[in-house]
């Protein structure tokens, strides 16, 4: 029989069938061949094909020319449109939607814009999105993996069958699209991808997926396109006139898997979240919530910090709008949310990012670049815009979508330094023969440019632990442009002096007094976090020496020490009621504990600090500026004794005075700096937070002094290992 001008060739045919044609949008669905329209369809386990419009006339019977589903016919029709084919076969019937009928979605300004590399709504854009399209309900889908010879969406919906739903290349962009009809919320998707050398890839999960399965699934999963409803509107019209740098910010760090769990030990959902996690923080009398890494990760005891979906929030407690609705929860309390985000490095699991469409896509392909040591792991390729593009959307994404306050970026000084964690020969110096890795710079400062520039009122914190000038400096000033700073060096330096005997810390007092020198280098959050209370580091509780009650007491002036001294304070959970053990991902705190007294002293006390911070605007008003803090005493070594005074403009100054001895010290005089009565805010020595209950009841009166620098001075009893606030009292 003599083969049609219209019919397709056979080794074209073959090429749909074995999923390798080069181009299925221009042989699939309707073609104009000549003057014929011709219909060509794949449609596996189909015995019989029939076409029709949308509007339901019949356009004809397609001839099978393929056993494997490939069906081929004329059809009169005058314009090209969707179609829809009722298939059967031995065992039933059902209806198909034809996908290379539609055009493309994505136009010519997403490709100038993505070319470019300044594109700001690619989520938006790529990954899975439901919608109508053509007078049709389904999901778009699109992926950047420009050295693919095929990418197709894959899942239950098409048995996992590559071939079946192909996808459209868009040649100036690498960005492969396809709009599948009637799929919507829930579908479960991934890519299969043939790379540039024919080699049939691990299927990959969707970078830009707004939704993901529970581990140990990994696949991605199409979200609810119903805009969230939020009620959070006076909070952020106030939120975006606030300085944050002279506005009170007490953070607590939460890892959601683990402050609690339910009664049969599984995870708590956004919406328990909500209900139990947001009024405790908010009764402590914190401001923020600082939530670990919960973008979508395989691996719970990376605790976020490897993770795979950078736009999924994680399964473990919900869905997207599950997390919208705990955010939403936070700010109707008065409360700030803040992500961890980790852009320095992502895991190699083989759904993943990494050798994405068969090259290092998204990392260097040299491992001295691309390769992290400590954490074995991928580095994103910086020097590419693309992968910048998909990073700072990202950034930009969650401050958007989810009203975010800030985010707090993760490893810094890895991304700052092309030897960081390498030894001579195992990196590759810049341009400049330096080590530091100019790309990455770049990358921030955009980061943190766009972020201040779309989202007033919300900040940019830096995991920074070195000395890289101006990190929380602003990019026009030359900085990199984050809003704050961890300050790593007050972590490290007081931990080790307040780990010491009291009877060697007279050795060791600059341990104490060191981070003031530099204290205004950068706008500082002092920071206990989770880092400290892992791995045999031990629970802050533990780390305090001496006996049970020491501990207690050493921690309590611990405490307030760091909450009276400048910059914003963060503190992990479970240490606000000092936790014995260390911290685990796998279970929940020991809230058992708050049924003894001294620990629940402690929960006390940090509400109490809360509170003295929010309302004493000495206490926050300079956090991040040297005229907001000078020392009173600060070589008092013998007597291991700290004293400085917290001001602000037109504010009562506050004065702290810390004993780190377990020595009582009556009639200990101090400089003041007015004459009059003060009275104790906070003695962390008193009875109500378990301690022993001495002080100054009743106040001190600083009287004039005798010449020098201070107008006054004062005779104080300086509890055992104690720190007071003193603040003016009118008499």
């Amino acid at each position: 029989m003599k083969k049609e001008s219209w019919q397709a060739k056979s080794d074209e045919v073959e090429a749909v069938v074995n999923g390798r044609h080069a181009n299925p949008f221009g042989f699939l669905g309707l073609q104009q061949v000549g003057e014929q329209f011709v219909l060509r369809a794949f449609v596996p386990h189909a015995e019989m094909l029939t076409a029709f419009t949308l509007d339901g006339e019949k356009l004809g019977v397609l001839v099978p020319r393929h056993g494997g589903g490939f069906f081929e016919g004329k059809v009169e029709i005058s314009r090209r449109q969707p179609i829809r084919y009722r298939a059967k076969n031995a065992t039933g019937e059902w209806d198909a939607f034809d996908p290379y009928t539609f055009g493309p979605v994505l136009g010519p300004m997403d490709d100038y814009y993505i070319g470019e590399g300044s594109h700001l709504r690619l989520f938006d854009k790529l990954g899975g999105h439901e919608m109508e399209f053509d007078g049709v309900h389904g999901t778009h889908f699109a992926v950047w993996a420009p050295n693919a010879q095929r990418v197709s969406v894959v899942g239950p919906f098409n048995d996992w069958d590559g071939r079946r739903n192909p996808m459209r290349k868009r040649f100036d962009t690498g960005i492969w699209e396809v709009f599948v009809p009637v799929l919507g919320t829930g579908t479960i998707y991934k890519f299969e991808i043939v790379g540039a050398d024919g080699v049939l890839l691990p299927l990959k999960a969707d970078p830009f997926a707004r939704q993901s399965e529970m581990r140990p699934r990994t696949a991605s999963v199409v979200p609810d396109p119903t805009p969230f409803t939020w009620t959070d509107g006076q909070y952020l019209e106030e939120r975006a006139k606030r300085d944050w740098r002279r506005t009170p910010m007490a953070i607590y760090e939460v890892h959601l898997g683990s402050w609690r769990r339910r009664p049969d030990g599984s995870f708590m959902s956004y919406d328990q979240l909500a209900e139990q996690l947001v009024p405790y923080v908010a009764d402590m009398g914190y401001t923020h919530i600082e939530l670990l890494p919960i973008t979508e990760h395989p691996f719970d005891p990376s605790w976020g910090y490897q993770p795979i979906g950078l736009y999924s929030p994680t399964a473990r407690h919900g869905d997207p709008a599950g997390f919208a609705r705990f955010v939403d929860a936070a700010h109707q309390a008065g409360l700030g949310v803040i992500l961890d985000w980790v852009p320095a490095h992502f895991p190699t699991d083989e759904h993943g990012l990494a050798n994405f469409d068969g090259t290092s896509l998204y990392e260097h392909s040299d491992p001295r670049q691309g390769f992290h040591p400590d954490w074995n792991t991928a580095i994103y390729n910086f020097g590419r815009k693309e992968v910048v593009s998909f990073l700072v959307n990202n950034a930009l994404y969650w401050l958007e979508t989810f009203h975010l306050d800030g985010l707090r970026v993760d490893a810094v000084a890895s991304m700052l330094y092309l030897d960081y964690s390498r030894q001579s020969g195992e990196w590759v110096p810049n341009k400049f023969g330096g080590n530091e890795n100019i790309e990455a710079v770049e990358f921030l400062k955009r980061v943190n440019s766009e972020a201040y520039r779309l989202h007033p009122g919300t900040f940019m914190i830096a995991e920074e632990s070195t000395a890289w000038p101006g990190v929380s400096q602003p990019v026009h000033a030359g900085g990199l442009g984050f809003g704050f700073k961890w300050n790593m060096g007050f972590m490290n330096d007081t931990l080790n002096y307040m780990s010491r005997e009291a009877v060697h810390r007279r050795y060791h007092h600059n341990d104490m007094t060191f981070a003031a020198v530099y204290g205004f280098s950068e706008n500082f959050v002092l920071p206990l976090s989770h880092d400290e209370v892992v791995h045999g580091k031990k629970s802050l509780l533990e780390k305090m020496p001496g006996d049970d009650w020491q501990k207690f007491a050493n921690l309590r002036a611990y405490f307030a020490f760091m909450w009276g001294f400048p910059g914003k304070k963060l503190l992990f959970m479970g240490q606000e009621f000092a936790q014995r053990e260390e911290w685990s991902e796998a279970r929940a705190l020991d809230w058992w504990l708050l049924d003894a007294g001294m620990h629940e002293g402690v929960r006390r006390l940090i509400t109490d600090l809360n509170t003295a911070y929010r309302q004493m605007p000495a206490l926050h008003a300079r956090d991040c500026e040297p005229e907001g803090f000078e020392w009173i005493i600060g070589n008092d070594h013998a007597n291991s004794v700290f004293a400085w005074v917290r001001k602000a403009p037109g504010e009562e100054p506050v004065v702290v005075v810390a004993n780190m001895t377990p020595v009582p010290r009556d009639n200990y005089v101090i400089p003041m700096p007015k004459v009059g009565k003060w009275v104790e805010r906070i003695n962390t020595d008193a009875g109500w937070y378990s301690g022993s209950n001495s002080g100054n009841q009743g106040g001190v009166k600083a009287l004039a002094g005798k010449g020098g620098h201070w107008p006054a001075y004062a005779s104080l009893h300086l509890p055992p290992l104690s720190t007071l606030y003193l603040k003016f009292e009118a008499d």
